[in-house]
């Protein structure tokens, strides 16, 4: 089996294995269709099971919560 090279585009790495929750994930692809996926393992998930029908992947800024406090 041979292995992908670094230089491949399709060669990651990640370093950690902690849970990353602090951004969203918008996965564009060809056509311009959208999904948004609030981590990153279902955007991982859906790049490699859809990645030749895929453009990219934005990484978007969690919403913040608003306060329920007073103003």
């Amino acid at each position: 089996m041979d292995l992908i090279k670094p230089e491949d585009p399709q060669y990651f790495t990640h370093t950690s294995d902690d849970i990353y929750d602090r951004h969203h994930y918008r996965i564009i692809s060809n056509s311009g269709d959208i999904i948004v996926v609030d981590n990153w393992e279902d955007a991982r998930v859906v790049w490699w099971e859809k990645k030749k029908f895929l453009s990219h992947i934005d990484v978007l800024d969690k919403p913040k919560l608003k306060s329920k406090g007073f103003s």
